[in-house]
């Protein structure tokens, strides 16, 4: 990766920010936190998952590289499935124990808005009437807060649906409130790409410096994106070079860095009324002569938007779409210098109220300001749209009464000066461009704004708009048009995207960063971890601070550390940390933390690795005393994979070793149609460590959002072939598991494991944890020995 675009590299930028998650579909979850400490376990749950600028990048320049391979198919092979976390005001305040903003934030700026949240600024960007708070579906200040907002994106609905009713679980377990769920999904067939109103979307987002390649003959433009402009990456992250004109970076607190500030707004569009509207206007219009008699409501729509459907510019195709031009329908190569007076795309269109390019003047008499001038207004725009298409015959989905719309989210440095300032400046302010009075945003603006704290009251409320023309001696005519709003804002949030140090630092609570981009470790100790510098010369990460062990990930057996002098030890691994415990023979079973927590990066053989799921040791590779190999199950860029490790003991002391690097779970054939692997259970008298035999373990995985089990076999030797025994079953086969949707892990009970007898394990999910047993023999009988009880009894873990 060349220097220049070294912000592809980032893993401390969020992945949707920059490159974009660019997925098909999409479901944002609104979450409000009940207790401040299940909080942030839930956060140091899911921080593992959460996707990076590196892996994002990664992906899509594969996608793109093989769909380009492909003739323009997208590559059906190649899916991922990404996560980003948000949070409010309120939400970082509860998560770190303390205000975001010891002082004030500066008035009128970014700063302030987002304390103040979008419900206190509504009144200001036009939020009223039916746009109003009090009509919305979230975010409204009222009723249930909004705390963090989860975006979960995934090629295909099947890995979206198992995805989302993951992190449905996850929050369940720590007390994280679901206030509402909001799906969308890129609209399909001809309609690909397209809002609802039938119009391309997204066509002219920025590029950005130091991640978009430049043009080699022209540095200021992305190169193969005639038109686009490259946009100081500081515009949208913030901390990071900005633009001259966007203010200092000191601006910003220490823990925005590396962050964005998002809007999440859900935006209903009444797609028959707007189109009829249309209708309606032209024929007004006509009678006005005010365009040509051959005008359609095609030709008005473009104007209104200032493309046509396909996305080509009405500036350079007037009279009709050129839908079969794919260059056209992305072009970005013009402005507005020839057309100052909106005689071809009006002054109040859409495309020219959310970005005038060359073509905005302070005055009718001034020279057009420069487009670079306005690089600190633009805003990273990342929304799809909900809800089925408009069907006139439908009474179902699809019908006029059907919801659907815009799911808008949009990232910035400063929510002052871009989004708000694009909303109430430039879209609802009939009077932009300045001294013209042209009307507002037909398509998405509101009809009637008030003024932002500071500024001077809008005195014209008239939603009519200026509709300039020639008039037969040549003279520039206007003709007033009355539109009415057909997009409605039913919710709305302000969030702040932080980076993957500062995540990890309000899973400990609080807004310092932890981590950050280190390098990789060196040497092989586990369990524990030094400071300074490694032997790669890069600082290794502050020790975390203490947290809960639980939900538990896995407990892995220390090889030459079981039952020694009635004491058994296991590496407990929990999020991105793992810490040793020990559990003494006996009736209770006294269990204490022999060593505090470590990053999962102090193991030489879990580089890259963000989250442990589950480890299956290699039966016939166990030497306690030696070298132990052990499959290890994580998951990386949105699916789950396996890599093969060793570790091996000598005097105390445990290296660990990468022996084969991660590879997808295809490669087993008894876990064909497996979703991810979450826990194995050896059935404990099918097990041969000689590799003879084949050894049987109990698979319980989560596939189509809900957990199942199924019985497969392991043959020993170089090639370890696996068998699936037995199809997937339901956990209600379990009588010891009744009451439980799934299982996180098993830990044996270390002195009731006899051989060929009744063993007994211990069940962990979520909080809690159960004790059961399980009978040798055929049908391998079990029974629940202890109801459910709280993960705070176990000292260890604590």
């Amino acid at each position: 990766m060349t220097t220049e675009l070294s912000l592809r590299e980032s893993e401390e930028i969020q992945g949707d920010i920059l490159a974009g998650f660019k997925k098909d579909n999409v479901s944002v979850l609104f979450l409000k936190f009940e207790d401040a400490a299940r909080a942030r376990d839930w956060l140091r749950r899911i921080t593992p998952q959460i996707s990076t600028t590196r892996q994002v990048a990664e992906f899509n320049a594969a996608f793109s590289e093989a769909k380009h391979a492909a003739g323009g198919d997208d590559p059906k092979s190649l899916t991922a499935t990404w996560l980003g976390v948000s949070f409010t005001y309120e939400g970082l305040r509860m998560l770190a124990g303390t205000d975001p903003f010891p002082t004030p934030p500066p008035v009128g700026g970014g700063l302030e808005a987002f304390k103040d949240g979008s419900a206190q600024r509504a009144g200001a960007l036009g939020d009223t009437g039916d746009n109003s708070p009090e009509n919305w579906l979230f975010g409204n200040g009222r009723n249930q807060p909004v705390h963090a907002v989860l975006k979960i994106s995934a090629d295909t609905e099947r890995d979206l649906s198992s995805a989302v009713e993951a992190q449905r679980i996850a929050a369940a377990e720590c007390r994280v409130l679901i206030v509402y769920q909001q799906n969308a999904q890129t609209l399909l067939g001809s309609r690909r790409g397209k809002e609802h109103f039938g119009f391309k979307d997204g066509i002219s987002e920025p590029g950005i410096r130091g991640f978009d390649r430049p043009n080699p003959s022209n540095p200021e433009e992305q190169d193969g994106h005639p038109g686009t402009r490259l946009i100081p990456a500081g515009e949208f992250v913030c901390g990071l070079e900005n633009d001259q004109f966007s203010g200092p970076l000191s601006q910003y607190p220490e823990w925005a860095r590396n962050g964005s500030f998002q809007v999440v707004r859900r935006l209903a569009q009444d797609v028959p009324g707007w189109w009829s509207q249309v209708a309606v206007k032209l024929r007004e219009l006509k009678l006005a002569k005010a365009v040509p008699d051959t005008a359609t409501t095609e030709w008005l729509a473009a104007r209104m938007v200032g493309r046509w459907r396909s996305g080509a510019p009405v500036c350079k195709h007037q009279d009709r779409d050129v839908p079969n031009s794919p260059d056209a329908a992305k072009d970005n190569d013009f402005d507005f210098r020839d057309d100052l007076e909106g005689l071809v795309t009006p002054l109040w269109s859409h495309l020219r109220k959310t970005s005038p390019r060359d073509g905005l003047q302070e005055a009718p008499d001034k020279p057009p300001i420069p487009a670079k001038t306005l690089d600190g207004r633009r805003i990273m725009r990342r929304g799809t749209p909900y809800g089925a298409p408009f069907d006139p015959a439908s009474e179902g989905p699809g019908g006029p009464d059907d919801p659907r719309g815009l799911l808008f989210i949009c990232y910035q440095a400063d929510l002052q000066r871009q989004f708000e300032f694009i909303q109430a400046d430039w879209m609802d302010q009939p009077n932009f461009p300045p001294n013209r009075d042209s009307g507002t945003d037909t398509p998405a603006g509101h009809a009637s704004p008030r003024p932002l704290p500071g500024k001077d009251p809008v005195t014209q409320e008239a939603p009519d708009v200026d509709f300039e023309h020639l008039g037969p001696d040549g003279l520039i005519n206007h003709t007033p048009v009355s539109f009415q709003q057909f997009v409605q804002t039913t919710g709305s949030v302000y969030a702040f995207m932080p980076s993957l140090s500062i995540l990890r630092g309000l899973c400990e609570g609080r807004l310092t960063p932890v981590g950050g981009q280190t390098g990789g470790q060196t040497g092989g100790q586990t369990g524990s971890q030094t400071g300074g510098q490694t032997g790669s010369g890069t600082t290794t990460p502050p020790k975390p601070q203490p947290v809960k062990a639980y939900p538990c990930d896995e407990f892995v057996s220390v090889p030459d550390q079981y039952r020694k002098g009635g004491q058994s030890r296991y590496w407990a691994f929990h999020g991105d940390l793992c810490r040793v415990i020990s559990v003494a023979d006996g009736t209770a079973h006294t269990d204490r933390k022999v060593e505090d927590d470590t990053w999962l990066t102090t193991w030489t053989c879990l580089q890259g690795v963000g989250r442990v799921d589950c480890v299956l040791p290699v039966p016939d590779q166990q030497d306690p005393a030696g070298k132990s190999w052990y499959w290890v199950f994580h998951s990386t860029v949105g699916r789950q994979q396996y890599r093969l490790v060793s570790i091996t003991c000598n005097g105390g002391r445990y290296t660990t070793a990468l022996e084969r690097s991660d590879r997808d779970l295809t490669y087993w054939g008894s876990l064909s149609g497996v979703g991810q692997v979450d826990c194995w259970l050896p059935v404990a008298d099918q097990q041969d460590p000689t590799g003879r035999n084949k050894s049987w373990y109990w698979v319980f995985h989560t596939t189509g959002g809900r957990q199942q089990y199924r019985l497969v076999s392991i043959a020993g030797g170089p090639g370890h072939a696996d068998v699936r025994e037995r199809t997937d079953r339901e956990l209600s086969q379990w009588s010891s598991l009744s009451g439980l949707s799934r299982v996180d892990c098993f830990l044996p009970v270390p002195d009731r494991q006899p051989p060929g007898g009744t063993c007994e394990y211990w069940v962990f999910c979520g909080q809690s944890y159960r004790r059961i047993s399980i009978a040798a023999g055929s049908g391998h009988p079990d029974r629940l020995v202890d109801g459910d009880r709280t993960c705070d009894n176990w000292a260890s873990l604590g």
